[in-house]
């Protein structure tokens, strides 16, 4: 059973994002990750958030988050600003940023509710919410031992015995 439930599960975090990267691409020429950033930033006061801690609140690490930026800021969504006297720099969502993000959020959730929330009734959203919850704190918890992340090795491991493959 255990590996039946991987194999779904890497299904899911596999083709959910494709699908959406296809639908975004296709209506509004943004990918899911470039929607999820200028979503985050849109939420925040001023549209603003330092790129460290948008970098954490987009899972992503801040090497890719700055291409991102970087890409954004050349279609004129988004600008990197220095703070005088503060370490880094924060991003911000321009008006136009703003106007794209606000385009493409109807079809946005039209796709996420038919790829994933039509087929769920409100206990399963509810089940889905805590099982992803659990799921999150798990994965941070195995990286904060050090698991999947690069330079420790899985020597001590015993994979044969694993049934997750």
């Amino acid at each position: 059973m255990e590996q039946r439930a991987w194999r779904t599960l890497v299904a899911l975090t596999t083709r959910l994002p494709a699908a959406l990267d296809t639908q975004l691409q296709r209506e509004s020429g943004i990918t899911h990750f470039e929607y999820f950033v200028m979503t985050l930033l849109s939420e925040e006061p001023g549209h603003r958030l330092q790129l460290s801690e948008l970098a954490q609140k987009a899972n992503a690490s801040l090497s890719r988050l700055s291409h991102v930026v970087s890409k954004l800021e050349r279609l004129g969504w988004a600008e990197r600003v220095t703070i005088t006297g503060r370490r880094g720099a924060q991003a911000v969502l321009t008006d136009a940023g703003f106007r794209k993000i606000t385009e493409a959020t109807p079809g946005y959730l039209e796709c996420v509710r038919g790829l994933v929330f039509d087929g769920l009734d409100e206990e399963q959203t509810e089940q889905l919410l805590a099982l992803g919850e659990t799921l999150v704190a798990q994965l941070d918890k195995g990286m904060g031992r050090g698991l999947g992340r690069s330079g420790r090795p899985i020597s001590h491991l015993d994979v044969n015995s694993q049934e997750t493959g």
